[in-house]
Order: structure tokens, then C-alpha cells, then sequence
């Protein structure tokens, strides 16, 4: 096949979701509130288990990083498409698509990482709970969490490095809110065998791989509760898990969604609406499972907005 030379595309058009003009401003405000509510949300849980020695556990310093993920997950795609909307256009430079992609992959495999390693912990403290605070030691936990960074950045790093050797020809329309890794690999004009076969190993070994750690985990986690004779202890120990659970199942549920929508109906339009859930709607609905189902993270919320609101009352001298 006859090879084009990327250095003649200067940048790439991202096409979004519609180019109707009456349609912007709704997409805009949108999106706007939906990342705004995202960052202040995950902010807050941040803020709230950093600040509450009683959230000084395993499991909320997997959640306060989980956090910080979906924070930075949706900031490298939403703020450059809330940017192209109001300037009414559909530019971004070749550079900027790399470096969006390096940092998607990224977070995405990051968030993964992050949700098996609390499966893990959630399966200690309910399988092996007398041993708990030995197993899950802080040495331990923040090796664990090194590991998902440096998993996650040398295969974001492979992803990019394979598709910079690719050259681009004419065709330079995305059609997407943000440069997915498999829709700038269909716009080379250069053999991409090899990026294709190194990114669905990649994604079998490191997706699939966490997927059925949980499933693994969970099922341990099952059956020890089914173990538990009295039905208060049985909700005590499902209570523990319940959020991070529900977590995982948005999560998997909306991405495996999409690809398999994406692969039977082959349309990138429609692909690029389903992402919609797991790239911004999962990270901005975290918080709230989280707030919602967990009875320490409400009272640590309420504390810490009763310092807020005390601190605020404080005449500054």
C-alpha cells in the first residue's frame, strides 16, 4: 500500500456529535455542567477523605485516587471540545491529538487498574478481615497503587509510539468528540496490522485481565457472605462493597457496551454518542454512588462542608 508522510497533516478535524449550528449551545452547557459537576464532585471526595481521620483507610485511599483518575480522565477530552464549540471550530493539531490520546489511554487504563486493586481490597476485608489492617499495610497499598501508574503509563506509551511510525494521507475528519486510539489507526494510509494486533492484545491482557480479577474476587466476596449466619452481618459485609460494586458495573457495563454496539452497528456516529457514558457520564456519577451508598463518605461530606461553612463565618483579621 502506498505510504502518505503525517508531516503534511498539520492537524485533524474532530467532528462531534452534530453540525448543526442551533444544536451547539445545548451541547455546550451540556457538557459544561456535566464536567463541572464531575471535578466538583470528585473534588469533594477528595477533599473530604483528606481531611477525615476516620477515612484514613485502604479503601478510601484507593477512592481518593480513583477520584483524581476520573478527574483527570474527562480533562483531556471535554475542556478541547467545549473549546472547539465556542470558537466554532473543529481543529486540533496533530501534537494536541497525540497528546490527548497518550493521556486517554492512559486514565482509562488507570481507572481500571484502581477498580481491581479495591476489588482486592474488598475482598481482604471481607474474606480474611482479622487480617486486614496486616495484609493491606500502607507500604503495600501505595505499591499497589505505583504499579496501576506504571502499568498504565508504559501502555499508553506502546498505543502512542505505534501510531506516531503511522503516515497520514488526505483524510484527516475524525468522527468524534476527542482522538480515540482506533479512529486515528482507520485514518492511516500506511499498514496498520501491527497497531491492530498490539492493541487488542493489549486490551485482552490489560481489560480483560483486571475484569476477571474482580469477577474473581467478587465471587470469593459471595461466597463469604453466603457463609455469614445472621442476615445483619450479611448486610453489614455487603454494605462494604456495595458502592465500589456498583462502581465497577457502570464502569465495564456502558465500555464493553460501546464496543460491541460500536462493532455490530459499525457506526462511528453512534460510537462516539455511546462514549458519552463511560467517558463522562461513569467519572461524573462516581461521587454520587459513592456519597449516596456509603454512610462514612456522607458524614465525612457533612463534616467537612460544616469546617467549610465555620471557616467561612471566621471574620479575617
Amino acid at each position: 500500500m502506498e505510504s502518505g508522510n503525517y508531516t503534511g497533516i498539520s492537524e485533524f478535524q474532530l467532528l462531534g456529535f452534530s453540525e448543526k449550528p442551533e444544536l451547539q449551545p445545548l451541547l455546550f452547557g451540556l457538557f459544561l455542567s456535566m464536567y463541572l459537576i464531575t471535578v466538583f464532585g470528585n473534588l469533594l471526595i477528595i477533599l473530604a477523605i483528606s481531611s477525615d481521620s476516620h477515612l484514613q483507610t485502604p479503601m478510601y485511599f484507593f477512592l481518593a485516587n480513583l477520584s483524581f483518575a476520573d478527574i483527570c480522565f474527562t480533562s483531556t477530552t471535554i475542556p478541547k471540545m467545549l473549546l472547539n464549540i465556542q470558537t466554532q471550530s473543529k481543529a486540533i493539531t496533530f501534537a494536541g491529538c497525540i497528546t490527548q490520546m497518550y493521556f486517554f489511554i492512559l486514565f482509562t487504563g488507570l481507572d481500571m487498574f484502581l477498580l481491581t486493586v479495591m476489588a482486592y481490597d474488598r475482598f481482604v476485608a471481607i474474606c480474611q478481615p482479622l487480617h486486614y489492617m496486616v495484609i493491606m499495610n500502607p507500604w503495600l497499598c501505595g505499591l499497589m497503587v505505583l504499579v496501576c501508574w506504571v502499568l498504565s503509563v508504559l501502555d499508553s506509551l506502546l498505543h502512542t509510539s505505534m501510531a506516531l511510525r503511522l503516515s497520514f494521507c488526505t483524510e484527516v475528519e475524525i468522527p468524534h468528540f476527542f482522538c480515540e486510539l482506533i479512529q486515528v489507526i482507520k485514518l492511516s494510509c500506511s499498514d496498520t496490522f501491527l497497531n491492530n494486533m498490539v492493541m487488542y492484545f493489549a486490551g485482552m491482557l490489560l481489560a480483560v485481565g483486571p475484569f476477571i480479577g474482580i469477577l474473581y474476587s467478587y465471587s470469593k466476596i459471595v461466597s463469604s457472605i453466603l457463609g455469614i449466619s445472621s442476615a445483619q452481618g450479611k448486610y453489614k459485609a455487603f454494605s462494604t462493597c456495595a458502592s465500589h460494586l456498583s462502581v465497577v458495573s457502570l464502569f465495564y457495563c456502558t465500555s464493553l457496551g460501546v464496543y460491541f454496539s460500536s462493532a455490530a452497528t459499525q457506526s462511528s456516529h453512534a460510537s462516539a454518542v455511546a462514549s458519552v457514558l463511560y467517558t463522562v457520564v461513569t467519572p461524573m456519577l462516581n461521587p454520587f454512588i459513592y456519597s449516596l451508598r456509603n454512610r462514612e463518605i456522607k458524614e465525612a461530606l457533612m463534616r467537612f462542608s460544616g469546617m467549610a461553612a465555620l471557616k467561612g463565618t471566621i471574620p479575617q483579621s
